[in-house]
C-alpha cells in the first residue's frame, strides 16, 4: 500500500472544509495535518508542518479573488517539495493559465467536481506530490475548443483521436495511462504522440513536463 500523504487544507467554508477533511481522511490515503480557513494561515501551516501537498480553494479571504493561486505560487517557491491542488469551481481557462503562468511542476488545477471522486482527488495530490501536473478534463476541454475554433491554431490540424490523446496528456498522464483511458495500443499512442508535438511544433518532452508545453502553447495563442 502506498505511504499516507501529508496533507494540509484550506478552505474557508468551515462545512465545505470539514466534509473534505472527513473524505480525505475516510479514503485511508491521506493524514489532513490541518485544517485552515484563510490563505495566510495556509502559508503558516505549510512552514510549520511541511507537507506532502495542499489542496487549497481558489478564493479564500480577504477578498476572494484568487488568493488560493497567489498561496500556490508562494508555497512552490518557499517550499519546492510541496505540491499544490488548487480547487475552483471556474472552468474559465484563464483561471488555470494564472495558476501556471511560472510552470507547471508540482501544481493542479482541479475544478470542484473533483470532491464527488476522491479516488481522483488523492490522486491529483500524489501527483503534485511528486512534482508532476494536473489540469482538469473539462479545462482542458475548453483550452483546445477555444484554441480549435481558430482557423491558423495548429491545434486544428489534429485528428480527433489527436485531440484525445492531447486531452489526457495534458492531465499528466503517461503513455500508459493515456493507453487505458483512450482503449490504444502502446505503439499507436507513441505515434500519435509524436504527431501531436509535431504538428504543434513542439520538441518532444519528459512527461512531468508535457502539460507546461501544452499550456504554454495554448497560452501563446490567444483565441480572439
Amino acid at each position: 500500500m502506498a505511504e499516507r500523504l501529508r496533507v494540509v487544507l484550506a478552505e474557508d467554508n468551515y462545512l465545505v472544509r470539514e466534509g473534505t477533511r472527513r473524505l480525505l481522511e475516510d479514503s485511508g490515503a491521506v493524514d489532513v495535518l490541518a485544517a485552515v480557513g484563510t490563505a495566510d494561515e495556509l502559508r503558516d501551516a505549510v512552514r510549520r508542518l511541511r507537507p506532502d501537498a495542499v489542496l487549497t480553494d481558489i478564493r479564500m479571504p480577504p477578498s476572494h479573488h484568487m488568493e488560493g493561486i497567489d498561496a500556490a505560487h508562494a508555497i512552490r517557491a518557499e517550499h519546492p517539495g510541496t505540491g499544490v491542488a488548487v480547487l475552483s469551481q471556474h472552468t474559465d481557462a484563464s483561471y488555470a493559465l494564472a495558476l501556471f503562468r511560472d510552470g507547471t511542476a508540482g501544481l493542479a488545477y482541479l475544478l470542484k467536481d473533483r470532491l464527488d471522486d476522491v479516488e481522483d482527488l488523492v490522486r491529483a495530490l500524489r501527483e503534485v506530490a511528486q512534482g508532476g501536473s494536473v489540469v482538469d478534463p473539462l479545462v482542458v476541454e475548453a483550452l483546445v475548443t477555444r484554441r480549435t475554433r481558430t482557423a491558423d491554431s495548429p491545434l486544428a490540424t489534429l485528428t480527433p483521436r489527436e485531440l484525445d490523446v492531447l486531452r489526457e496528456m495534458a492531465q499528466g498522464k503517461t503513455n500508459a495511462g493515456i493507453e487505458q483511458a483512450v482503449h490504444l495500443s502502446a505503439s499507436t499512442v507513441e505515434k500519435h504522440v509524436n504527431s501531436i508535438f509535431t504538428k504543434l511544433e513542439l520538441a518532444e518532452q519528459p512527461v512531468h513536463r508535457r502539460v507546461a508545453a501544452v499550456l504554454a502553447f495554448l497560452r501563446e495563442r490567444p483565441s480572439e
